[in-house]
């Protein structure tokens, strides 16, 4: 993404701490055997020549430990496999941020994006949940995708948590419908994404495809927003919505507090 946030990339442009410096220490929960499908871009390239993107590094960073702590088995995919391109703006963005870093230095972590499953090689059935990572990158492969536009419209009528944050909400919706009623997805449903007053902030408007707040609200959903880069997490059922980096970690937690009900 240039990026979830376009601004100067020496330092974290949010002044965001990191999201375990944020919170008390959950007690651990019990979710062994449950599975969660965690969706990357292929993507590493902005439209129009306007540089390198990817998924953004605190939107899979904080949430991973989130997960890892409340024991949750996870499996990596993206469109095409192999290797997901990490948008190295964040990586300078977050330079400062202990979670981002150790996540960098993790052989584990590193070993799961750098090995992405093929999405194709999945079905709704073989998860209790789905999580989409944000980046510029999912607003470009993955909003029309169609493995994956068939993974979020099948999570969501069987009633599975779905999820994303940040540009991942405004892409995933963007083309998914509701199998019950034939029309978007997102129509009637609460919802936030990066707005496109925190887009326009970033100079990210003319790198990506669409907007998503100015497309999902065309298609009749409803949007609830905080203020630019602040923390803001949306449950409508079992769709489960985050508007920028600083609402990773906590929408990490909400999954996890869904799947522990």
């Amino acid at each position: 993404m240039h990026h979830c946030f376009l601004l100067p990339s020496h330092h974290n442009p949010l002044h965001l701490q990191p999201y375990y410096a944020l919170t008390s220490t959950p007690s651990p929960r019990n979710m062994s055997g449950k599975s969660l499908l965690v969706v990357l871009t292929s993507c590493d390239k902005l439209i129009n020549d306007r540089g390198a993107t990817g998924w953004y590094l605190p939107e899979l960073a904080h949430p991973y430990y989130v997960f890892k702590k409340a024991g949750l088995n996870l499996t990596f995919a993206s469109p095409k496999g192999g290797e997901a391109p990490l948008d190295p703006a964040s990586v300078k963005a977050f330079s400062e941020d202990k979670e981002c870093q150790e996540f960098l230095k993790d052989e584990e972590a590193q070993k799961l994006v750098k090995n992405t499953h093929k999405l194709s090689e999945f079905k709704e059935k073989d998860f209790d949940a789905i999580f989409y990572v944000g980046g510029h990158g999912p607003t470009i492969d993955l909003r029309v995708d169609p493995v994956s536009i068939n993974l979020v419209e099948s999570f969501y009528a069987a009633g599975k948590p779905t999820s994303a944050v940040c540009h991942a909400p405004g892409a995933i919706l963007s083309q998914a419908k509701d199998r019950k009623t034939g029309e978007a997805l997102v129509k009637g449903k609460r919802y936030t994404t990066f707005t496109d007053s925190e887009e326009k902030a970033a100079g990210g408007v003319g790198t990506i495809p669409e907007l998503g707040e100015e497309t999902l609200t065309k298609l009749g959903g409803i949007l609830e927003r905080t203020d630019d880069w602040g923390v803001k997490v949306v449950v409508d059922g079992n769709l489960i919505t985050g508007q920028n980096p600083a609402s990773a970690g906590p929408i990490a937690e909400k999954l996890v507090e869904i799947l522990g009900a």
